[in-house]
């Protein structure tokens, strides 16, 4: 298999978590997986020249790829010419791009500007950055809403800010053995193995979140989602069942869940570490719970919190552990 990795607007972070791996070496992990790199920005010799010539022979066909991955948001201004970002000063990237996704067997997008235009197209826009096949949360960006590549896939969208480096080797690896379906993607594209779960399977702060007994200030052990801004119970990744570096997550350092694997999620409409309500009740209820439901489980939930937990919420370190019961009661 091909692999050819082109980077547009973003800031490289989504490579420099796929080096930071723990399955050793890169190159050897992808020669195991039959994949050879063509050429990558970061992490390829060649010159400009040369980098361009093997470009234009994959956007001819003259170099067959197999797997086209993008990083960063494609941006198309001014109005439609994709100016903003010309491949080493001549043609546009989201020229390159268009051409090769049409001749290649699979197109990823790396991240969640690739993905759906992410921070790059937050704010006013000015490039008009959006995604390859979403502009945000609507259908569309670059390839629009019905490509799909020669074996019937959409653009597969291994979305996150960064990506946990595992989820890109192992889509690639997927791709390579010939084992990722349309039913292996969920609605937006991403790979089930990850998005089927969420960020909030494994917190370790979900006693917490069960007794609704909730952080105040961010150095507090209690769950973030009432006060803090979390969104782990909505977002799809299994960042705390598949750690990063082996022992961390947002979560576990003490961060609330931004909901970095969803389209919009750089622009929630409030501060990321706010959360906002209405009537005291958060506006970002966990998925796939109405509203009255989760009212009556917090009022009962936060009248049988035991004293240990309403203590250690509000704590920067663990003030009272739990009983010992001796028996079998």
């Amino acid at each position: 298999m091909k692999l050819l990795w082109l980077q547009s607007g973003g800031c490289g972070g989504c490579t420099l978590s796929w080096l930071g791996s723990e399955h050793g070496s890169l190159f050897r992990t992808l020669a195991d997986e039959g994949i050879e790199l063509l050429w990558h920005p970061s992490l390829s010799e060649v010159c400009l020249d040369e980098a361009l010539t093997l470009i234009e022979d994959c956007a001819t066909g003259r170099q067959p790829v197999d797997l086209l991955c993008l990083e960063g948001a494609l941006l198309r201004g001014p109005q439609g010419t994709g100016g903003y970002h010309r491949f080493g000063g001549r043609q546009p990237m989201i020229d390159w791009v268009a051409r090769i996704a049409v001749r290649a067997r699979h197109v990823i997008g790396i991240g969640s500007c690739a993905g759906f235009g992410g921070i790059t197209a937050a704010g006013i826009n000015p490039a008009d950055a959006c995604g390859l096949q979403y502009d945000g949360e609507v259908g569309g960006g670059l390839l629009g809403p019905n490509y799909r590549d020669a074996h019937g896939l959409p653009v597969i969208n291994v979305s996150g800010c960064p990506p946990h480096p595992d989820w890109i080797t192992e889509t690639l690896a997927m791709l390579a053995q010939g084992r990722l379906t349309a039913a292996d993607l969920d609605d937006y594209g991403r790979p089930r193995f990850f998005a089927d779960q969420l960020v909030h399977h494994g917190c370790p702060r979900n006693e917490y979140y069960e007794f609704k007994a909730s952080a105040q200030k961010p150095s507090d052990q209690g769950c973030l989602m009432e006060n803090l801004g979390c969104k782990g119970t909505q977002a799809h990744a299994d960042c705390n069942q598949r750690l990063w570096n082996g022992e961390g997550s947002c979560l576990r350092g003490g961060y609330a869940c931004i909901r970095c694997t969803e389209p919009g999620f750089e622009e929630p409409g409030h501060p990321f570490e706010q959360t906002p309500k209405v009537a005291g009740i958060p506006i970002g209820l966990p998925a796939d719970m109405p509203k009255a439901w989760f009212v009556a489980l917090a009022a009962l939930s936060k009248s049988a919190t035991p004293q240990r937990v309403k203590e250690n919420a509000t704590a920067d370190h663990l003030m009272r552990a739990p009983s010992v019961k001796k028996g079998r009661k």
